[in-house]
């Protein structure tokens, strides 16, 4: 595979703009404007109260937690995704509030693009299981991308991916087939 892809997303509500642990977002910057917080590499912002109420406030539903019983169908679309697009999955966490994927891809894609087709065949499959959260969505808007540019970043990521605390399901290529 030519690029490999550390890719990470939340499910809806569960990890809001000015969360204590942390966080990545674009915030109104008063003028009308918006400003990006956290750009890759900075420390996180953390504990900003007023906005994270804001976020809670604004939120269609409930936040969305991924139960044990959705996680094998949800690997297993996954698997079939990336079967389908010639994508290579290496590593795979799901966790009630959040997914990993560790995926190489031929060529050069966006790596939006790997991430939205994930989200959302991930949702197809959760609807046809369980219907539609109440928010409409099961995944917060966008997510991380992270190229993995050689041997031992790819390994690590890897080895981060197994090591997740309280996972639903763990898989790594090597191990598993």
């Amino acid at each position: 595979m030519d690029r490999h892809w550390f890719l990470t997303w939340t499910t809806y509500g569960t990890w809001l703009p000015g969360d204590d642990r942390g966080f990545v977002s674009n915030v109104d910057a008063g003028d009308g404007t918006t400003r990006r917080i956290n750009e890759f590499g900075s420390e996180p912002a953390t504990r900003m109260r007023g906005l994270q109420i804001m976020a809670r406030k604004k939120m269609k539903g409930p936040p969305v937690y991924l139960a044990v019983e959705l996680a094998k169908p949800l690997f297993d679309q996954f698997r079939e995704t990336a079967a389908v697009r010639q994508w290579e999955l290496l590593a795979v966490a799901i966790m009630a509030n959040h997914v990993h994927l560790l995926v190489g891809v031929p060529g050069d894609p966006d790596p939006h693009t790997l991430l939205r087709d994930f989200k959302s065949y991930g949702s197809r499959c959760l609807n046809k299981l369980v219907g539609k959260p109440a928010s409409g969505t099961w995944w917060t808007e966008g997510g991380s991308t992270r190229k993995k540019d050689s041997n031992e970043a790819i390994a690590a990521a890897k080895e981060y991916v197994m090591k997740q605390k309280s996972p639903l399901l763990t898989w790594n290529a090597d191990e598993r087939g």
